[in-house]
């Protein structure tokens, strides 16, 4: 019996939607909206639903990914 590579979401996804770049685009327009402007009241409204999209799509979605992949395995058998 082989060992089996652990699930993960991320090895179906384009270059462009990989951890690396959703943390990437995140923080540089986090960044980009301080330097530019200098208001903490601009840099918090940009901030709240960037992170809440990197939240979303670096902890909910892959671990929900996951289960229904298990589900769906288990299904099957």
């Amino acid at each position: 019996m082989t060992p089996q590579k652990p699930i993960s979401v991320w090895q179906y996804k384009p270059w462009w939607c990989q951890p690396w770049s959703i943390l990437l685009t995140g923080t540089t327009l986090i960044t980009a909206s301080w330097l530019l402007f200098h208001k903490i009241w601009l840099t918090i409204l940009v901030s709240i639903p960037l992170l809440t999209w990197m939240g979303f799509f670096l902890l909910i979605y892959p671990k929900a990914f996951r289960e229904s992949v298990i589900n769906e395995i288990g299904n099957t058998e």
